[in-house]
């Protein structure tokens, strides 16, 4: 009989996105490994976006546990006028500026909900969990988040139950989130969000990391065990299609793209050349799939791109992996903040498994630029590196005239997420095996 682990995560199909994937794929895979995923998440959650093709990817018979969750964004919707609209993740405004409403808001989101809206969700999921364990024993517990909130449900069970071992999965930072500082958080909720920080990676018999530079940030607090698995790609996703590159020399950007990821430069070069070449205009195509900040857009406006821009609000996972794949270009944007060098996106390791060549902008010593050094998938230009951007751009624009705009990226195996739950599963077995 298989060991039964419990994952405590948000995002669960139908959500669409990035949150979703990385334990979507983890259960895929961790019945291979000799563990029996149990999977507890809200009934009734709050999805920037919805995606049922990911339902797919559940493997048959593994058992989901829900219970209600009550979030205060009806509330938010209400005061600001916004019923029946959405709530994006992260800082993105599509459509104006934001004023005095939406700052207040993210003031409460802040300084009251910490760690995040979904805390109302805490106390409840470990009364629940309380009663389901004492009847149906795991042998080990993950959380995962963002929303940190789970990490929370966490630090409550290993405090009714110290000897199951629990995993802390961070796929973002907490307080070194790049956005944080927006929070416009007051002395008092500072110290609230390092200090639930703190007890999560003290008390948790591991946290598992997605870079390097998270491993070193964690490291600086009182920890039992760090590990870093990183993002992925499934093999699953890309095998068996022969897909032809589009005819124009396509850029495309898949996924949220806000404004600390706004690659200005880029844009510039881009309205430069294209003002210069007609031919080169006629061939650009500025493929965006997903949330877009309207700084973006005006930014691309003002640069006269805007006919070369195809924008698409969403699509399905497996639509945006095919768009991946028949790309001239795919264009990784790493967020400019303090944590630059540090952010692997998990967007990264699907664009190399679609095999075709990278323009990245960020740290050219950051965590991208060294992945992209050992696979060979790519070139990453500064932020502000107009010599270089250009320089990048025309590279790829001349071997796609001359039929040749390909890569051939290596050393990519590794990160498959049937060899990372490989990973995952054999720490969860030194951690249940104690």
């Amino acid at each position: 009989m298989k060991k039964k682990v419990l994952i405590v995560t948000y995002y669960w199909p139908p959500s669409g996105g990035a949150g979703v994937q990385r334990w979507l794929k983890f259960v895929k895979y961790l019945r291979d490994f000799g563990w029996e995923p149990i999977v507890y998440t809200p009934e009734n959650p709050e999805y920037p976006s919805e995606d049922y093709s990911l339902y797919n990817d559940i493997p048959e018979g593994v058992e989901v546990i829900k219970t209600p969750i009550w979030e205060p964004y009806n509330i938010y919707r209400n005061l600001f006028g916004k019923k029946g609209q959405k709530i994006n993740a992260g800082f993105i405004s599509e459509t104006k500026k934001s004023g005095w409403k939406e700052r207040l808001s993210i003031w409460i989101r802040g300084n009251f909900l910490i760690p995040d809206p979904r805390l109302f969700w805490v106390k409840p999921s470990i009364k629940y969990l309380k009663e389901y364990l004492e009847h149906n024993p795991v042998e080990a517990i993950v959380t995962t988040g963002p929303p940190h909130s789970m990490h929370m449900i966490g630090l409550g069970l290993k405090k009714l139950h110290p000897d199951v071992p629990w995993i802390a999965d961070f796929r973002d930072p907490w307080t070194n989130i790049d956005f944080y500082k927006e929070l416009n958080l007051t002395y008092l909720a500072d110290k609230r969000h390092h200090q639930l920080e703190k007890q999560v990676i003290q008390s948790a018999d591991c946290v598992v990391v997605v870079s390097n530079d998270m491993v070193d940030e964690f490291a600086r607090l009182p920890h039992q065990r760090i590990e870093m698995i990183t993002n992925g790609f499934d093999t699953a996703d890309v095998s068996g299609r022969a897909l032809t590159p589009d005819s124009m020399f396509t850029i495309s950007h898949i996924g949220t793209l806000n404004a600390a990821r706004n690659p200005k430069t880029l844009w510039k070069v881009l309205g430069e050349i294209s003002s210069a070449d007609e031919k080169f205009r006629s061939d650009l195509k500025i493929q965006l799939i997903g949330k877009t900040d309207f700084s973006v857009l005006e930014d691309i406006e003002k640069l006269g791109l805007t006919p070369r821009l195809e924008k698409t609000e969403y699509l399905p996972h497996s639509e945006a992996n095919a768009r991946q794949q028949t790309s001239q270009i795919l264009l990784l944007l790493i967020n400019n903040t303090a944590n630059a060098k540090g952010i692997l996106t998990g967007k990264f390791f699907e664009y190399l498994s679609a095999g075709r060549p990278i323009l990245a902008v960020g740290p050219v010593d950051g965590e991208v630029a060294k992945v992209l050094e050992d696979t060979q998938a790519g070139m990453i230009v500064d932020f502000e590196d107009e010599e270089n951007t250009r320089k990048a751009v025309l590279d790829y624009y001349n071997s796609y005239k001359q039929g040749n705009l390909k890569v051939a990226a290596k050393s990519i195996d590794k990160f498959s997420r049937k060899s990372l739950t490989g990973e995952l599963a054999e720490i969860i077995n030194t951690l249940a095996t104690k």
